[in-house]
């Protein structure tokens, strides 16, 4: 049975005013994240206002590296042509390759500046992180974005919203499941094992969500304005060397960890 998605991505108009479903959900995101990480962070008797300059810092992290990101990656033609384009970021255009490079350098300087371990404060974030994008991908659902290419099963999804007639797969909600999934096993590892080494939680992330997009892309249409010229996306390629980051960030953990108890 085809799903037809007729779903207005604007939630409520307040005069030139518009809340949209994707803001909507990427705010719930970060506010549970938030009050998850202030959890962690009493658990561990952090400084919660600390936690307060981190996601500050975070936020505008994410939101340069995505940026920049799409346009390095995906539309460079275009934005070499048009650089103050890129500054148009409500124009849409967010990139997670680029915006987990952005999370990534945000979250090594804050541990440089306040003292905190890398690995262990990236294994924090780890979970909410995983949240926060199951959000987005729903978000991006309601947007009819990231869209998948056409398909016959009987599971596609018509998005008539953008005016189309015809299935397609629903690339978005695979995604979001499969980001739900890693929320859920990342919350247990985290709660549950105890005596985990700092990093495999970070490093099961960058393996689970960059091995789903792996595994997702031939399902979406091409997003990049160029052929890579093989059976691979750009999106593949560039999740290659986060599933392989990961790997490395899992063996450290472990060999480091082994060291310490000897």
């Amino acid at each position: 049975m085809l799903f037809v998605s007729n779903l207005d991505p604007i939630v409520l108009s307040l005069g030139p005013i518009s809340i949209r479903w994707y803001g909507l959900l990427f705010s719930c995101g970060f506010i549970i994240g938030y009050f998850l990480m202030q959890y962690m962070f009493r658990k561990r008797q952090y400084k919660t206002e600390d936690l307060d300059k981190l996601l500050v810092l975070i936020f505008f992290g994410t939101v340069i590296g995505a940026r920049l990101g799409h346009c390095i990656f995906y539309e460079p033609d275009f934005y070499l042509n048009h650089p103050l384009e890129i500054l148009k970021v409500w124009h849409g255009g967010l990139a997670s390759h680029g915006g987990t490079v952005g999370v990534l350098l945000t979250v090594w300087i804050f541990c440089r500046h306040y003292k905190y371990q890398l690995l262990e404060l990236l294994d924090m974030l780890s979970v909410p992180v995983a949240l926060v994008s199951t959000l987005i991908r729903i978000g991006n659902f309601t947007n009819s974005e990231i869209l998948g290419i056409p398909t016959d099963d009987s599971y596609g999804v018509v998005f008539a919203a953008i005016g189309e007639n015809f299935p397609r797969h629903p690339a978005q909600l695979y995604e979001a499941l499969a980001y739900f999934i890693t929320f859920i096993l990342l919350s247990i590892v985290y709660f549950k094992l105890k005596n985990r080494p700092n990093g495999l939680i970070f490093g099961l992330l960058f393996v689970m969500v960059f091995g789903s997009r792996l595994l997702i892309e031939p399902f979406k249409v091409e997003q990049a304005d160029y052929s890579t010229g093989t059976v691979l996306t750009v999106g593949q390629y560039l999740s290659f060397p986060f599933i392989i980051a990961g790997l490395l960030v899992i063996i450290y953990a472990y060999l480091h960890n082994a060291k310490k108890e000897h």
